[in-house]
This record gives structure tokens, sequence and C-alpha cells, in this order.
């Protein structure tokens, strides 16, 4: 079968296109039939060895090649033992939330434990479907780390982005109060999600927030990664939390609780996210989709920034 593969760190020229042998489900595992896979920023930095290179995982060119992708939608069509909870033909949703594999979902078949895939939302396309996983588990993960009551007020970074943009969403079905940060020209987008307050990002975070809510923030979800920028505008005595721990996590100054959300797989939270996306619930965006032999091309885009939603590959 076709795969994207990496066999040494670099720009996105280093994806190949590669004939692999075809997965085998093993015990607890699902074999799925790729239909779309989202393209995420962990992939670009997987691909250039950051990733490698901030000892997350074994550097490239230690194994033979390295699989790309992470987000999957499409057909499981082989079953491991001891898998009761799927069957051949069901349509599904995963993440895989390994960075060392030698396939991931740039590629015509995926291998997944089965408790890190979901039932697919029956009213949605794959390729929409596929932007689920990775960015709406992120979200969802960092909103229960956080954990505040129903009238707290959350700073949301990056809130027109994907990560921010479901957690925008979710939060205010949540009943929070949502300040979302990002360019001006994102302001009614990030007002349809459900942000009641909106602070451009080339503002000054802190003093921005505070004139909207004094004091601070009770929380701030770091979806841009802006550090200690989106610290100034928490409470004393707060909350904040890195996505994927940022390139530098910030010092709990001022009583902040300061907490890394590190995604890991779980199918029972995204079988949650499936169902409101079926209920229409959960807004998703697909900002083109390309062929498997693209990969780079979409490493290109994405590396240009200013894409609203994800680019998906469609084998």
């Amino acid at each position: 079968m076709r795969a994207i593969i990496v066999r040494a760190p670099g720009g996105p020229a280093a994806l190949e296109v590669a004939d692999v042998p075809l997965p085998i489900p093993g015990p607890g595992q699902v074999r799925i039939k790729v239909a779309a896979a989202a393209v995420n920023p962990v992939d670009a930095a997987t691909r250039s060895g950051v990733l490698a290179d901030a000892g997350l995982m074994p550097p490239i060119g230690e194994r033979e090649h390295t699989g790309i992708g992470w987000d999957v939608a499409g057909t499981v069509d082989a079953v491991g033992g001891g898998v009761t909870g799927f069957a051949e033909g069901d349509q599904v949703i995963g993440v895989r939330d390994r960075l060392d594999v030698p396939v991931g979902t740039y590629a015509e078949a995926v291998v997944l434990d089965a408790a890190s895939i979901a039932r697919a939302p029956r009213s949605v396309p794959a390729v929409e479907a596929a932007t689920i996983p990775l960015n709406g588990l992120t979200a969802l993960q960092a909103l229960d780390l956080l954990d505040l009551p129903a009238d707290g007020t959350l700073l949301v970074t990056g809130a027109a982005g994907a990560v921010g943009g479901y957690a925008v969403e979710l939060a205010a079905r949540r009943g929070l109060r949502v300040v979302g940060a990002a360019s001006a020209a994102d302001e009614a987008l990030v007002q349809k999600l459900g942000a009641e307050l909106f602070v451009p990002r080339d503002a000054h975070l802190g003093d921005a927030v505070r004139a909207l809510v004094p004091g601070g923030a009770d929380a701030a979800l770091d979806a841009a990664l802006l550090g200690v920028r989106a610290l100034d505008a928490v409470r004393s005595g707060g909350t904040f939390a890195a996505v994927n721990g940022g390139p530098v996590t910030p010092l709990p100054l001022r009583g902040i609780t300061v907490r890394n959300v590190w995604i890991r797989a779980d199918g029972a939270r995204l079988a949650q996210l499936s169902d409101l996306a079926d209920a229409g619930r959960l807004t998703l965006r697909v900002a083109g989709t390309l062929s498997l032999d693209e990969a780079a091309k979409a490493h290109e885009r994405l590396a240009a920034g200013g894409l609203r939603g994800r680019l998906v590959l469609v084998p």
C-alpha cells in the first residue's frame, strides 16, 4: 500500500510516497481503510525533526522510516483479537498518539488501538470528520483539566484556529464566558463560535482582557502558544493550560496554576465529539483537500500560514 514516510528530517520535500506492507492489526487493534487524514502542525514538527530535537521522540532515521499523520476518518476493514466494539465495515474516526511509528494516517490504511477510535458522525463527510480527533480532543482535554465552573471566564488564544475554535465552542456549551483572542479579521467567526468577548491578538493581552474582565480571566487556554503574554491576562490564583507544552511553558506567577495539555487518545471522549458533530453542534472547518501524493504541497501551505480549518489528504 502507499504511505507517506520520512527517512531523514527536513522540509516538506522530506515527505516520501512509499510502498509499504499492509499493516496487520494485533490484539485490541483495528485496521482502518483511510478515507481522509487531516494535516496538523505536529506532522510538520515530526517531519522536520523538531520533536526529536526536543526529546519527545527518537531521532528520525533510527528506524528505517517514520510514518506521518495523526487524524483519520475511514472504514474498519480488519479487526484484531479481543475487539468487540467494532466490526468490519464500520465508519470510524480515530487518532494515534504515538510519535514514533512506521506508518501514520497519511496512508491508504492504518492500524490503531480500538480504544483510540469512535464511530464517525453519520451526517458528516469523511473529509470533515477527519478534522475532529486531534484538535477536538486537545480542546476537550484542556477544558477538563481547567475544570472551570459554569460561570467562569476563560480566555482562549488562537481562537480562530483549529484547537482554539473547538475550545471556544465547547467552552461556550459548558456555560463559560469566553474571551476569544485572534486576528481582528476573525472577530465575527470567533463570536459565531460562541465567544462573548473578543480581543485582537496584536493588543497587549493582559491590558485588553482586564479592560473587559476586571482583574483578569479565571483561566486561559493558550492554543496560540503565547506563554507569559497569555498568563498576564489571568487573574492571580487562576489557572493556565499550555497546549502541548508550548515553546516555553510559563512559570506559575501570582499563584496561577500552570498545566500542560498533552493530547492522549480517548475513544469514549472522541465518541462525544462525534455525537456533537452529528447533531450540528460542532463546527468543522476544512481549508482544502489534496491527494496523498500532494502531502508535501499540503505542508508547504501549512507553513505559509493563514489557514482557517485543516487541510485534509484524501488517499
